[in-house]
């Protein structure tokens, strides 16, 4: 019996019966609902100020100018705007304990090599949102209510003065949209990745139908951005280049698995 054979044979005796799985599955919920709630609660006390930081690329926009302000039109709107504001910030806070808990759920099941494999994809799932928040807070952000501030008019003789009073609720939607939007968008490497590993596509794959990718990611950044060039195009070059980044991780992948296909053969 060769090594990978009894490591296989160890891994089937470690699996649980499926009471103990579902046993298994509820504490992991359990401690991932638990560490949301207290991320929550932490987060609600610094509601004000995380709300204050999504609003500094607005404050930029206005820089300068006195008397801007946003606004609520409803009795309960800030109150309500901060919990979303907490509960977005406490789930993102507490996700790494929520993919701890995600692996420590999936990993019993899997033999070595495939958790070696599955490992680094579950890393690279926060980084990878992260940076795609980083990118629309910091650069598209700036821009798109630099543009959206633009229509503002002081009016005239005949015409009134048009000018923003963003409601805090609208502000934080759009703002929770976008950065969701370029968060999700920056996991297609993970996507693609493990599509790949399954079998479902290949580079070539990828290569032949690179045209149809383009067209999918533009019609896609313009469904989940503002009706904006700013945004959209903002959205759209960084999956064309986060496209060609998984037609090189799938490549890698390709190599590496036929590599050790060529020594499981000459072991054999």
């Amino acid at each position: 019996m060769s090594p990978r054979d009894v490591h296989d044979e160890e891994d089937e005796q470690a699996k649980m019966p499926l009471l103990d799985h579902l046993l298994e599955l509820r504490n992991r919920l359990l401690y991932a609902t638990v560490a949301v709630m207290v991320a929550f609660a932490g987060c609600y006390y610094f509601s004000e100020q995380i709300f204050g930081f999504l609003v500094r690329p607005l404050a930029h926009a206005f820089e300068g100018q006195t008397g801007r302000r946003l606004i609520y039109t409803g009795l309960a709107e800030t109150f309500f705007t901060y919990i979303k504001v907490a509960f977005f910030a406490g789930t993102f806070l507490s996700f790494p304990i929520i993919a701890n808990q995600l692996w420590k759920f999936v990993a019993p099941g899997l033999y070595r090599n495939e958790r070696k494999a599955f490992l680094p994809f579950l890393v690279a799932t926060p980084v990878l949102f992260f940076m795609g928040g980083a990118f629309v807070y910091y650069f598209i952000m700036p821009l798109a209510w630099q543009f959206f501030v633009g229509f503002e008019s002081m009016g005239s003789d005949t015409t009134l003065p048009i000018q923003l009073e963003a409601r805090v609720s609208e502000y934080l939607s759009l703002v929770m949209k976008l950065i969701f939007a370029f968060g999700l968008f920056f996991e297609m490497p993970v996507v693609l990745t493990l599509l790949a590993r399954a079998g479902l596509i290949t580079s070539a794959m990828l290569v032949a139908k690179r045209r149809i990718a383009i067209v999918v990611i533009f019609i896609f950044a313009a469904v989940l951005t503002p009706p904006d060039l700013i945004s959209q195009i903002g959205l759209a070059v960084p999956g064309m280049l986060l496209y060609e980044i998984s037609v090189v991780l799938v490549r890698m992948m390709e190599k590496k698995r036929a590599e050790a296909e060529d020594e499981e053969d000459e072991g054999v």
